[in-house]
């Protein structure tokens, strides 16, 4: 870890009511807005907590919980990367916010793509850490680990305990795993097509053995406009970074290397 989490006060935090469900945000910072949406069973001081202090010193981070995530609270509605997709603009609209860059962690990546397909008119830059739009996109392995996740896997874990940090009824824990689990065993895919229609600038981060399938992000990159020769005409707006000797979990510590990435990309 490194030595980034001097922790900073968020100048406005509270829960947003959208249909059938609540969700929590915190406001950092001022300037350009960045909104961050945080991987599965997280909640934004176990994903971002070294981040946030960095980036608020020159932009408006918006820091996002998804359903049942952390402060929001626990909800029966059914929920799919679409609906999560649509509670992101839900926050915008009530922060009048009328678009952003956002940045999305795994699952949060996954969510960052769809809200990028839905609502490309509020977008600025995308950036995707360790994500796919697509279960294809992920090694078979992953997509075995999640056909035979069960909630036991998280008793006590780190995440159990960031839940129970903060979580308005901790009760709901297990519904909540079950609620996820059930939407990481379903496949997806958000379509390729769907991908090269996203005309915003792309950044996508990965570690080399972060879990994704390096030969389906290749592919992605091209639907995004990138893998030409940048010496024989003009560089493409989007960009691929793959860093070495980092798994899906390192990857969110190397707070440097990340920062760096970010304000080369971050008009």
């Amino acid at each position: 870890m490194q030595s980034h989490s001097q922790q900073i006060k968020p100048t406005a935090q509270g829960l947003v009511s959208l249909k059938n469900t609540q969700v929590y945000y915190e406001v950092y910072g001022t300037g350009k807005p960045i909104v961050l949406l945080h991987g599965a069973f997280m909640t934004i001081g176990s994903n971002w907590s070294q981040l946030i202090p960095e980036l608020a010193k020159t932009r408006k981070v918006i820091a996002i919980e998804l359903q049942g995530h952390g402060h929001s609270p626990y909800s029966d509605r059914k929920f799919n990367h679409s609906i999560l997709a649509d509670d992101v603009v839900g926050v915008l609209d009530h922060l009048k916010i009328e678009n952003s860059a956002v940045l999305g962690y795994s699952f949060g990546g996954a969510v960052a793509y769809q809200f990028a397909i839905q609502y490309p008119e509020r977008l600025n830059e995308l950036v995707i850490i360790s994500a796919a739009y697509k279960s294809n996109g992920w090694m078979p392995q992953i997509n075995n680990a999640f056909k035979n996740m069960k909630p036991a896997l998280f008793e006590n874990s780190p995440m159990q305990q960031a839940y129970d940090a903060v979580a308005p009824d901790r009760t709901k824990w297990t519904k909540f795993l079950e609620q996820m689990i059930s939407l990481a065993q379903y496949p997806f895919d958000l379509g390729d097509a769907n991908i090269a229609k996203i005309s915003s600038p792309v950044l996508i981060i990965a570690g080399d053995n972060d879990g994704l399938d390096k030969i389906e992000l290749i592919k992605t990159y091209q639907l995004l406009g990138g893998v030409v020769v940048g010496d024989f005409g003009k560089m493409p707006k989007s960009q691929l970074a793959i860093i070495p000797g980092q798994s899906h979990v390192s990857l969110m510590n190397q707070t440097n290397i990340l920062l760096d990435f970010l304000s080369g990309f971050l008009k």
